[in-house]
């Protein structure tokens, strides 16, 4: 734990003279105010102010009392791109209080309550975001300034990424300075797609560090000509862009994972006390579904049928299926080694602090009620017919947004993991939906407009 004097002495020594008290909306989105290095004390203890109403989701309207955001001084992170600036995750307080609207806060109660089970929660998540350009009709197009990512296939391809190499490496260097972890950086499957994976920490380290990492990319990104995207799916014939979880449980006391089980009679190493929080998950999943992809745009990336293989590549990895099995990426989760599952739904446009929150509360439950998963499924689904994977009793995530949000209503379990955030969240989402399907798109009127 890091005391403001220590932060004092840091701040001098990197010559920071601003700081960014920042927190989120109900959309992960970053909100800042700047202050003077002199105003250090004032963070703390009382907080920058904010008018709530000007933000979407914090439950505050125009005679709404000020919402003050207090800075976490372990969450300590200079700006790669602006030396003098540094960044603090904030906590907003109400009146003194702390404010249960607060995303960052909710998290942290959900986390308390699983330590109170003996238990702590460790992520990992892989940020996949796209390089884009803006055209002159407003349309966008991957970002490709030597015109050689244009592969169907181009993931992993070492032409395709040279022209990022100096944005990747800016990224990765800027990141390492932090103590992050970068371990690997690759471009990914879709033309402009790129993904960075570093170290798993405890949940609420790795979301502030997922909401850090936006503010960074579209930084960076700026330099080399090239806006940032963490749009879900940009580009309809592309790969959408996910934020897969990796994660499992551990002991709060010794840090060990319990997860882990070498006799285990599936043959994956895993414990059964893994096995029902994955029990946990895939029984809420639909309502999950509604946190962790919560916009309309998410939908397109969980597709079946013809849509698992609509991407120019082949494939949109992204499976919609309320499944696990082995290291196996047709399923939702895969169990990518002993103990360790990833979950491959997740959305890049969620916000990281109410998902995790989300799946966590999912899984806990499975625990509590010793939900069986199942056997693990071991094909390759995306082989298999709807009809025939309708059979097994496998059944599908939400196709739509207000498929998800009708789960969630129905979903106490979810509800509560959100705590007073989740009837904002249903209200938004209502409204999101019905003005998303309210259009009437470019398509229809090709379509239809001589059709009758």
């Amino acid at each position: 734990m890091s005391d403001r004097e220590e932060i004092r002495t840091q701040l001098e020594l990197a010559g920071i003279d601003f700081l960014l008290a920042q927190f989120v909306d109900i959309h992960g989105t970053a909100k800042v105010k700047m202050v003077p290095r002199s105003a250090l004390d004032d963070m703390i203890d009382t907080g920058a102010g904010f008018a709530g109403a000007a933000v979407w989701g914090v439950g505050q309207g125009p005679s709404s009392h000020d919402m003050l955001a207090r800075i976490d001084l372990d969450t300590f992170t200079p700006l790669p791109w602006k030396p003098n600036t540094a960044r603090f995750a904030a906590d907003l307080f109400v009146d003194g209080e702390s404010y249960p609207f607060c995303a960052r806060t909710n998290l942290k109660r959900v986390l308390a309550e699983a330590k109170q089970l003996g238990y702590c929660f460790n992520v990992g998540m892989e940020p996949e975001h796209f390089l884009v350009t803006k055209n002159g009709d407003g349309s966008i197009s991957p970002w490709n300034p030597d015109d050689v990512d244009s592969l169907a296939k181009p993931c992993y391809d070492f032409r395709s990424m040279a022209p990022a190499m100096d944005y990747l490496q800016e990224l990765t260097t800027a990141l390492n300075q932090l103590g992050w972890g970068v371990y690997q950086t690759d471009h990914e499957d879709g033309n402009g797609q790129y993904e960075i994976n570093f170290d798993y920490q405890d949940a609420l380290v790795t979301a502030d560090r997922i909401t850090f990492f936006k503010m960074a990319t579209s930084q960076i990104a700026k330099k080399y000509g090239a806006i940032a995207t963490h749009m879900p799916k940009p580009f309809a014939d592309r790969t959408g862009s996910g934020l897969h979880v990796h994660f499992h449980l551990a002991d709060a006391e010794t840090g060990e994972c319990v997860f882990e089980d070498k006799s285990d009679r599936r043959g994956l190493g895993c414990s059964e006390l893994a096995y029902h929080f994955i029990g946990g998950v895939l029984q809420h999943a639909p309502a999950l579904c509604a946190v962790t992809s919560p916009t309309v745009n998410c939908y397109k990336r969980l597709q079946l049928g013809s849509g698992l293989y609509s991407s120019r590549s082949g494939y949109t990895w992204t499976p919609a299926f309320i499944s696990y099995g082995d290291n196996n990426r047709t399923q939702m989760i895969r169990t990518a080694g002993p103990g360790h599952f990833e979950d491959r739904t997740v959305s890049a446009g969620c916000n990281p602090y109410l998902a995790l929150a989300a799946y966590l509360a999912a899984g806990l439950d499975g625990i509590k009620n010793k939900i069986d998963p199942g056997e693990p499924n071991l094909g390759n689904l995306y082989e298999k017919s709807l009809s025939e994977i309708q059979e097994t009793g496998t059944q599908i995530l939400p196709q739509s947004l207000w498929e998800a949000i009708s789960a969630l209503r129905n979903d106490s379990v979810i509800q509560n993991a959100l705590g007073v955030i989740a009837d904002e969240f249903i209200e938004l989402k209502i409204r999101e939906w019905e003005t998303y399907d309210g259009q009437v798109t470019q398509w229809e009127i090709d379509e239809y407009l001589t059709f009758f």
